[in-house]
């Protein structure tokens, strides 16, 4: 009887870290457009259906201001076998398609590899992201 409830337990015990582990990519990051060179932050959430999702949440172009709350990447899962988030789709504002995208986490939590590609992950572009804490202000005219 001990066995079974120290197996319980355990068990309980290693779905608990992992849920902590897939919401570990929760959070305000800072990235600059690879095409564009222009700044923005994005806000990885988590959606109803349980994946992974991102929002444009500031930018420091003042004409891009219309994209702040654009929904661009959804559908992320974690796979705690390979540690990352896998599935994912990014619709790049201004560009024709949807990319398949996978993420990582390194640095210890504060940068976040993107990768988003056609087809095969060869024929792709990695992007770095960095973690902040809040939201930047608004740019002014």
């Amino acid at each position: 009887m001990k066995k079974i409830i120290t197996i319980i337990i355990l068990a309980a015990i290693s779905a608990a870290s992992y849920a902590q582990k897939a919401d570990d990519i929760l959070g305000i990051y800072y990235c600059v457009d690879p095409f564009s060179k222009k700044q923005s932050q994005a806000q990885i959430y988590k959606a109803a259906d349980g994946t992974y999702e991102a929002k444009v949440v500031w930018t420091n172009d003042i004409k891009g201001q219309d994209q702040v709350g654009l929904v661009f990447m959804k559908g992320l899962t974690y796979n705690a076998k390979e540690n990352e988030y896998q599935n994912g789709k990014i619709k790049y504002p201004g560009k024709n398609g949807t990319y398949k995208a996978y993420v990582r986490i390194v640095d210890g939590g504060k940068t976040l590899k993107m990768r988003g590609y056609l087809g095969v992950s060869l024929f792709g572009m990695t992007v770095d992201w960095k973690r902040e804490d809040k939201v930047r202000p608004a740019p002014t005219k």
